[in-house]
């Protein structure tokens, strides 16, 4: 792992424990919203490196492929984006959305480089099983 992701790590990890740790802590309001942000922010990390693999793979395929593929991405994710843009950070107390964005983009950075090391260990794992077999 390099220095860079080392660095990365840290600090998102330092943003999501003081602010979860600060909201539990206090009993504050907003520690419910900055959960459910940690999830989103996993789940948006996996989305990353999933969009990424399947981009890896379009190389050599037809353009109507990489059209329609984008096509869909863009279909599903643009009215995702606006529904979540206006139904819930708008929705929120504005007090309650710099910590819930912070976390999110945090727990996004911190978990796309563990869900990367998870994703290249198993790949060894298996590269590995196919070599001995």
């Amino acid at each position: 792992m390099s220095k860079l992701s080392k660095l990365l790590m840290a600090i998102a990890s330092i943003i999501l424990i003081g602010f979860v740790g600060k909201a539990f802590i206090l009993d504050e309001a907003v520690k419910g919203y900055l959960v459910t942000f940690y999830f989103v922010g996993s789940g948006l990390a996996l989305l990353r490196l999933f969009i990424n693999a399947m981009i890896g793979k379009m190389k050599g395929k037809h353009i109507l492929v990489k059209i329609g593929f984008f096509a869909v991405l863009l279909g599903l994710g643009i009215p995702f984006q606006s529904w979540f843009r206006t139904e819930v950070i708008f929705s929120m107390s504005k007090a309650f959305i710099v910590p819930s964005i912070s976390v999110m983009v945090a727990s996004v950075v911190l978990m796309t480089i563990v869900y990367g090391i998870i994703g290249k260990r198993i790949q060894a794992a298996r590269i590995e099983k196919m070599q001995l077999n």
